[in-house]
């Protein structure tokens, strides 16, 4: 375990047993989200390759424009 998650979880120690089932579970959820993403990814490299050639084809040939995030 590294020194910083050791000071994290020392702090977390001293929360009330309410405080500290919610950081884990919200801990926990990033995780198995993380994880779920990986699975994901693995699963489909050809599907996302052909998404990035069809992205980069569009942008040589001028079919994209420059995001405005003013617009969003």
């Amino acid at each position: 375990m590294t020194e910083l998650l050791d000071r994290a979880i020392a702090k977390l120690k001293t929360l009330p047993a309410s405080e500290q089932d919610a950081i884990a579970s919200m801990i926990l959820e990033e995780l198995q989200d993380d994880l779920k993403w990986d699975r994901a990814f693995a699963s489909s490299p050809d599907a996302l390759a052909k998404l990035a050639a069809t992205a980069m084809a569009e942008y040589r040939a001028g079919k994209t424009q420059e995001l405005d995030p003013e617009t969003l």
